[in-house]
């Protein structure tokens, strides 16, 4: 059945190395799942991974080509419950040959996986921030600091987006804001560690996602992927110290 199918199968793979790429997964990662599932269903894939998109080209068995098709990636937004629900859904069509039809529909359901609550996503990324404030040897009061700037700086980066600013732009204006309001609630809560409360509250912008799987990308021989993810991470921090560099300059804080 799946050999009269190939362009669903196609389909189906180039959605999910889109879905994969998109949310966060290293190159190799989408490399081994096309190849995982494009195998279980007696087809060879010749593929070309990119930041921005996936070519992707089936054979049947005997070599003859009987797909070929190029899909852009979608908004890049880290959601590792994608990566590991696709991950999952690729094992589950190899060990229980899950019909593609099967396959497709829960393809769509994890397509509309609801994200967390937003109010919850800003408490949760806020108090992580205030906790490397604690870490780092801040109290208390610096950590409520730290929370406040980092839960308003991530609400505007949010508002930025749906606006759909420029998104080194939006990193920059988040940066700034964090940091101006921890200086601002600082005058009325004074704190001991300045340094801390300035780098602390702008914790949740750094790419981390991007800057790991650059290195991975390019120990994995994927050094195209790996670059472009580098520059990338590099442009973002480039972006947040432009924000934070004024700030502190707005407070004269050593």
């Amino acid at each position: 059945m799946h050999k009269n199918q190939p362009s669903d199968i196609g389909a189906l793979l180039l959605d999910i190395g889109a879905m994969l790429m998109s949310s966060g997964a290293n190159t190799n990662r989408i490399r081994l799942t096309i190849q995982r599932i494009g195998k279980s269903y007696n087809f060879k894939t010749d593929f070309l991974i990119t930041h921005r998109a996936i070519m992707l080209t089936l054979k049947d068995s005997n070599g003859n080509m009987c797909f070929n098709e190029l899909k852009q990636t979608y908004t890049h937004t880290p959601n590792f419950k994608i990566v590991s629900g696709l991950s999952k859904l690729s094992w589950q069509i190899v060990e229980e040959k899950l019909p593609v039809e099967k396959a497709s529909k829960e393809l769509k359901r994890l397509k509309a996986l609801p994200h967390y609550p937003r109010f919850i996503v800003l408490s949760v990324v806020a108090f992580a921030c205030s906790s490397f404030c604690r870490l780092n040897g801040g109290n208390f009061i610096e950590m409520l600091l730290v929370f406040i700037a980092a839960f308003s700086g991530i609400f505007l980066r949010q508002e930025l987006a749906k606006k759909k600013v420029n998104p080194y732009f939006t990193i920059c204006i988040a940066s700034f804001s964090s940091a101006t309001i921890a200086g601002t609630l600082g005058l009325f809560l004074p704190y001991q560690h300045d340094n801390i409360i300035f780098i602390t509250s702008i914790l949740y912008l750094i790419p981390g996602i991007q800057l790991i799987n650059s290195i991975t990308d390019i120990l994995d021989g994927n050094t195209i992927n790996g670059l472009v993810r580098a520059s990338i991470g590099i442009v973002v921090s480039f972006a947040i110290s432009i924000g934070l560099l004024l700030a502190i300059l707005i407070f004269n804080t050593n």
